[in-house]
């Protein structure tokens, strides 16, 4: 990907959002916690034009841009850091001990920063852009929450859209998935109840540990007998912890799963058929268990329709040769509350294979700034697509 396919407009500012972005990098912040960086991406938003609403989320922030009649667009970037520590040795690495920011949220909020500046700048479009800094994406739901607060309600979009980095795929190129894209994700925590003893009469006790062990054989049955062999489930034995001595029987064993489905659909038969298990298989060895079934993030669908359009958007722009062929993932995203109340699409932008270019969430990962800019002028050429003067009128009328 070359300089080719950053606006001009961008290209002038473009190391100052880099100094953003690294500014942002060196003082992380966990979810909910994200105080300094939702100040700084309101000063900017104030600087440029924008009226800034702050506190959705707990320390979630809006900035809306009118300009003239038309559709309304929303744009979001994730803000929050992981509790990790950083390894990179970068001269802007986390200046906070064990937080960092391992997924690029650092990234997305310069690379929305810097379109939010330029369209403020150039208003070449009619209608209404919100966007949108959400807090805590990582495991703790910020959308959710964000959307408790009336996000939709205060500020009603027509579509609404994400981008998020992703290692391994040549800097600066794009991917899209219409209809399931992510995974479900929901936490199960099996306690098993049984009965301790000496380990030396094992026949006057009832062992959760043996109870515990055949659920978890009798779990991989489920995906494997229950789901379509054409759909995607994924249950995940985590955690497994009892007793503490070799000769003693523990009166209780404890499980955490984690349970994936692209399909909601297939999420509720994964519930009902884990509980039913669960519970049989207890029953069998004299044992009882108590189960919490915890359901975290939905799946990701995007909609046809606005994913079709982004891609276009991308198409016309970069070319072909810089459109990847994703393919959905079980990893999850809370981006997936907004979209089942609003149409919308999340899609990705490569990061590439250089310094930085491992996994997300990996104490040496680091964004790849030569991302930006480029993702900075995709937002802009959506957003003047979707708000395009010819097509705000069309919907008015």
């Amino acid at each position: 990907m070359t300089a080719d396919f950053v606006l001009p407009g961008i290209a002038i500012f473009e190391e100052e959002m880099i100094a953003l972005r690294r500014r942002i990098h060196a003082h992380p912040e966990l979810g909910y916690q994200e105080t300094a960086t939702s100040e700084l991406v309101s000063e900017c938003l104030k600087a440029w034009g924008y009226q800034v609403t702050r506190g959705l989320g707990g320390t979630g922030v809006v900035g809306t841009l009118k300009n003239g009649d038309g559709p309304a667009l929303g744009l979001r970037a994730d803000m929050d850091a992981l509790p990790i520590q950083e390894e990179t040795g970068l001269p802007h690495a986390s200046r906070i001990a064990g937080v960092m920011h391992a997924c690029g949220h650092d990234g997305h909020t310069a690379m929305l920063l810097a379109a939010a500046r330029h369209l403020a700048d150039t208003r070449h479009f009619h209608g209404t852009l919100h966007v949108i800094f959400q807090p805590a994406e990582e495991g703790l739901g910020g959308a959710r929450k964000m959307l408790e607060d009336g996000l939709l309600e205060r500020f009603p979009c027509d579509a609404i859209f994400a981008m998020h980095n992703l290692p391994g795929y040549p800097a600066g190129s794009f991917g899209f998935v219409s209809g399931p894209c992510m995974a479900s994700a929901d936490t199960v925590t099996i306690r098993v109840l049984g009965n301790g003893g000496h380990g030396a009469m094992p026949h006057r006790a009832v062992d959760p540990i043996v109870v515990a062990s055949s659920i978890v054989m009798a779990l991989q049955s489920i995906v494997a007998r229950n789901v379509d062999p054409q759909e995607v489930a994924v249950i995940t034995v985590g955690s497994l912890h009892a007793g503490s001595v070799d000769n003693v029987i523990p009166s209780t064993a404890e499980m955490v799963l984690s349970v994936r489905a692209m399909m909601p659909e297939i999420r509720d038969l994964l519930e009902q058929r884990i509980t039913e298990l669960v519970h049989a298989q207890a029953a069998s060895f004299g044992a009882r268990v108590e189960i919490d079934y915890h359901r975290l993030y939905p799946p990701l669908i995007n909609h046809p329709i606005e994913t079709e359009l982004a891609r276009q958007v991308a198409l016309d722009w970069v070319g072909a040769a810089n459109i990847n062929d994703m393919r959905p993932i079980t990893a999850s995203e809370d981006f997936a509350f907004m979209l089942e109340q609003c149409p919308g699409s999340y899609l990705t932008i490569g990061n590439g294979d250089g310094e930085g270019g491992c996994m997300v969430h990996n104490p040496g990962y680091d964004f790849n700034d030569g991302c930006l800019a480029i993702g900075a002028s995709y937002w802009v050429k959506l957003t003047e697509r979707f708000l395009a003067q010819e097509r705000s009128h069309a919907n008015v009328q």
